[in-house]
C-alpha cells in the first residue's frame, strides 16, 4: 500500500516538472501574524501614569480586581516565606540586597526568578494595592468554614475542623504610590509590576533568562557553563546533575556537579558557596580541558553602600556637629598636610603609696 502511493507521487511529480510547473509550497504566514501570535516577553508598553490623575474610580477598582484575580505569571525576582512580602515603589523593592538575602536565609524563598505564581487574592487600599500570591501569608477561610453552631451547654461548635491560619508556602506584593492610587488601565499597572512579575512571559525558562545578564543568557541557551555562574543558573543550563561529589582543598570545601559518562565527554563543575569556579571537560580523544578565569559576572549589592545609607538613615537630623550653623562639610577648614591630628593623649597614673600626701595636698598648702 505504502509502495503504490510513493511511486504515484513520484509520477505526478514527474508530469508537473515536465509542463512547466513547479510544486508550490504552502503559504506561509507574514511575520507581523507570527509576531502578534508569538508576543515578545520584554518589559510591557504602556503610557506612564499621569501625575495629576486622579483617583480610581471604584469602576476601575471592580475591573483591576477581576483581571488580576486567579492569573498565572512568572516572578523576576524571590520573595520571602512567611508574612514578610515584599514592596514596590518607583520600581524598587524592599526589603533588598542584604536583609533580602538574611529572609531568604531565615524563612527560606516562596519564589524564585522564574517560578511561575498565582495572584490569590487582590485587595485595592488607600495609597497601595495589595496581591496575594500562592494564596498569600495568612490563609483565608471560605464562607462555610466560618459558620458556628452553638451546642446544648451554649459552646458555639465550628462547622469546619480546619483551624490552621498560617500558609507556609504564600506571599505578597504591594505596590505603593506617593498620596492614592490613581486612576490607570490593566495595561499600565502591568508596566509598573514588572521589576517583580512578568505577565508575558511563556514559560518557566523564558521568564528566569529575562533576569540573568545577557552573557548567561546565551549561554544558558547553548547548554553550556560558564566560570561564574551561579547553582541556579547551571541547573537551568545542563540541568540537574546525576552526581555530585563533596570535596576538601586544604581548607576550602567544595562540591563536584558531574556531567556525563564514559565515552562521551565528561564535566567536572566545581562550586564554592553558590557559584562556579572551575570547570573541566574531559574530551573522548584523552583531551583535557580546565577553565578557571571568570567568564561572566554576576552583580552583587554594595554592602559598604548599604551600611552607609543605614548610617544615614540611624543618624538623627539634628546630631550634634562641631560645624557653625550653616558651614559645609567640604569648606570646614582642614589641616595643611591634609591629616588630622591626633588628640593628645591623657597623662600616664601614677600609683601612690597608701597614705601618701597626693598631688591635690601640694597644690592646696602652696
Amino acid at each position: 500500500m505504502y509502495r503504490p502511493f510513493c511511486i504515484g507521487l513520484v509520477v505526478a511529480t514527474s508530469f508537473s516538472v515536465i509542463h512547466g510547473q513547479t510544486p508550490t509550497s504552502p503559504p506561509q504566514a507574514p511575520p507581523a501574524a507570527a509576531t502578534a501570535a508569538n508576543p515578545s516577553s520584554g518589559a510591557p508598553t504602556a503610557e506612564p501614569v499621569p501625575a495629576d490623575a486622579p483617583r480610581m474610580s471604584r469602576e476601575t477598582r471592580l475591573n483591576i480586581i477581576r483581571d488580576f484575580e486567579t492569573q498565572m505569571v512568572y516572578a523576576r525576582t524571590s520573595f520571602p516565606m512567611g508574612a514578610k512580602g515584599l514592596q514596590l515603589k518607583d520600581g524598587s523593592t524592599t526589603p533588598n540586597g542584604q536583609d533580602l538575602r538574611n529572609l531568604l536565609a531565615l524563612w527560606g524563598p516562596s519564589i524564585k526568578p522564574g517560578d511561575p505564581a498565582q495572584i490569590s487574592y487582590v485587595r485595592i487600599k488607600d495609597n497601595y494595592i495589595h496581591f496575594d500570591l500562592n494564596g498569600g501569608p495568612v490563609r483565608r477561610k471560605k464562607w462555610y468554614q466560618r459558620i458556628q453552631v452553638s451546642g446544648a451547654n451554649g459552646t458555639p461548635v465550628p462547622l469546619s475542623n480546619d483551624t490552621q491560619v498560617q500558609n507556609p508556602h504564600g506571599t505578597y506584593l504591594d505596590i505603593y504610590f506617593d498620596k492614592y492610587v490613581p486612576e490607570m488601565s490593566a495595561a499600565q499597572l502591568r508596566a509598573l509590576l514588572y521589576p517583580v512579575l512578568d505577565f508575558n512571559a511563556r514559560n518557566k525558562e523564558e521568564a528566569y533568562l529575562d533576569t540573568v545578564p545577557p552573557k548567561a543568557k546565551e549561554a544558558i541557551k547553548a547548554h553550556h557553563v560558564l566560570v561564574g555562574m551561579n547553582t541556579e543558573m547551571v541547573v537551568h543550563a545542563v540541568g540537574k546533575p546525576p552526581r555530585k561529589v563533596r570535596e576538601k582543598d586544604g581548607e576550602t570545601e567544595y562540591e563536584e556537579w558531574i556531567y556525563g559518562t564514559p565515552p562521551q565527554d565528561v564535566d567536572f563543575v566545581r562550586i564554592i558557596g553558590d557559584e562556579v569556579v572551575r570547570v573541566e571537560t574531559m574530551r573522548v580523544g584523552g583531551q583535557k580541558i580546565v577553565r578557571t578565569e571568570k567568564e561572566v559576572i554576576l552583580k552583587k549589592p554594595d554592602e559598604e553602600e548599604e551600611a552607609k545609607k543605614e548610617e544615614q538613615q540611624e543618624r538623627p537630623a539634628n546630631a550634634p556637629s562641631l560645624r557653625r550653623p550653616g558651614e559645609d562639610i567640604e569648606n570646614a577648614p582642614k589641616p595643611s598636610d591634609g591629616v588630622n591630628p591626633m588628640p593628645p593623649a591623657a597623662p600616664p597614673d601614677v600609683p601612690q603609696q597608701p597614705g601618701s600626701q597626693g598631688p591635690g595636698n601640694f597644690v592646696g598648702h602652696r
